[in-house]
């Protein structure tokens, strides 16, 4: 048995890619959030797996998540909200964010040859975190959303003396540059398109 999870949140205006405005507005944040995660779960979809799981904090319904479980968050912060799910999952897995739409098959390993797969991201965190024995202790009481998250979580990892595989470095969607040096990396695609609207109509809003 093997379970992808892609971990995400609703996405709401004023909840989700905040820290993309003033660029964007809370709607176009939104708006570029939900393409991100469409095209997240489209990549997911491609892994041969037993499991396809969206973990999900908020109503999934309005989320295109056919073919995923849909098992809710729980936990108050990010490491105990991802070290539940790992002590849910008794088989190998592989956890992906939500914020990274230029992701293809080609990224994605499963944990074989090592105990642990880990996907650092540009920002110093990691945007794939994947076990063959899936552990959330190793997890909790990493502080997240930090500069030296993934330094912290690598550390985490090894002091439990868990073999690591890195993937390659993505940028994560944090900021508007972000999102436009993504969207460029995957033409075409539901983010871009997001992307490109909403850099159309902020255009037009400032020229009005």
């Amino acid at each position: 048995m093997t379970a992808v999870v892609v971990i995400a949140k609703e996405c709401v205006p004023g909840r989700v890619k905040t820290r993309l405005s003033p660029s964007f507005t809370p709607e176009q944040a939104a708006r570029i959030a939900a393409a991100s995660l469409a095209d997240t779960l489209d990549t997911a979809r491609e892994l041969v797996a037993d499991r396809h799981i969206l973990y999900f904090d908020g109503d999934a319904s309005m989320t295109p998540h056919n073919g995923f479980e849909v098992i809710p968050q729980t936990g108050e912060t990010l490491d105990e909200r991802l070290g539940a799910i790992f002590d849910l999952i008794d088989e190998p897995m592989l956890l992906i964010g939500m914020d990274t739409p230029q992701l293809t098959r080609a990224h994605l390993r499963w944990p074989e040859r090592t105990d642990v797969v880990y996907g650092p991201a540009c920002d110093g965190g990691f945007w794939a975190l994947g076990m063959r024995e899936p552990r959330g202790d190793v997890i909790r009481g990493v502080a997240m959303s930090q500069s030296n998250t993934g330094e912290l979580q690598l550390a985490a990892l090894e002091g439990a003396g868990l073999s690591v595989e890195h993937l390659v470095t993505l940028l994560d969607v944090d900021l508007a540059a972000d999102a436009h040096s993504v969207a460029a990396e995957v033409p075409g695609s539901r983010f871009a398109h997001a992307v490109s609207e909403a850099s159309a109509l902020h255009a037009a809003g400032s020229d009005s």
